[in-house]
C-alpha cells in the first residue's frame, strides 16, 4: 500500500510539473511578445507573428528575345553547369568562360573587374546596352552588370534566375549599372 501511494504521488508531481508551461524564472507571459533573456543576461523580446504570407513571392520566368545571338542563351546554358551552390567571389571570371565557350566573345576578355565588363563588352565585344532597368525584366543570355563605388557583380539571366559562379532566383543586392546584350548577324 505504501509503494502505491508513493507511486500515485510522484505521477500526480510530474504531471503537475510537466503540464504547466515552461518559462524563464521571472519572465511574463505573452501573446504579443516572445520574452526570453539573451546572451549577455539582459531580458528582452520580440513580436509574435501570427501570419506570413501564404503565396510565394515569384518572379517572372525570362523570355527569349529572338533579336539576341542565340548564343547567348547557350551561353547561360554554360554557366548553369559550371555553377556552384555557393558565391566563390569569381563572377566576372565565369562569365567570361561561359561567353567564350558558347563563341559569343572570340576572345577572353582583359578587364578583372566586374563593374568593368560592360564597358569592355560594348568597346571590344559588340555588345549593347540594353534599355531595360528591371533585372526580371532582362531576356534569357542577358549580361547584367551591377556595381557600386566599391564592389561589383555580373552575371547572366536565366529561365528561372541569375547565374554567375553561383546561381541565384534572386537579382543581385547592388544597384543595377546596366543589362547588355549582343545582336544576331
Amino acid at each position: 500500500m505504501r509503494r502505491v501511494t508513493v507511486l500515485i504521488i510522484s505521477c500526480a508531481g510530474s504531471f503537475a510539473l510537466f503540464s504547466s508551461p515552461l518559462r524563464a524564472e521571472g519572465l511574463q507571459e505573452s501573446t504579443k511578445k516572445f520574452v526570453y533573456k539573451n546572451g549577455s543576461g539582459q531580458v528582452t523580446s520580440v513580436r509574435i507573428i501570427h501570419h506570413y504570407w501564404k503565396k510565394p513571392i515569384v518572379h517572372p520566368f525570362a523570355k527569349i528575345d529572338p533579336r539576341l545571338d542565340p548564343k547567348l542563351t547557350r551561353a547561360a546554358t554554360f554557366a548553369q553547369e559550371r555553377a556552384h551552390a555557393d558565391s566563390q567571389a569569381h563572377c566576372w571570371h565565369y562569365v567570361k568562360h561561359a561567353l567564350v565557350a558558347a563563341g559569343v566573345i572570340n576572345s577572353y576578355p582583359k578587364t578583372a573587374n566586374a563593374a568593368e565588363a560592360g564597358d569592355e563588352l560594348m568597346r571590344s565585344y559588340g555588345f549593347k546596352r540594353l534599355p531595360i532597368r528591371d533585372p526580371y525584366a532582362a531576356p534569357i543570355g542577358a549580361v547584367l552588370v551591377y556595381g557600386n563605388r566599391t564592389h561589383g557583380h555580373v552575371e547572366i539571366r536565366t529561365k528561372d534566375g541569375f547565374v554567375s559562379d553561383f546561381h541565384s532566383k534572386n537579382r543581385c543586392f547592388y544597384p543595377l549599372l546596366a543589362v547588355y546584350g549582343k545582336f544576331g548577324l
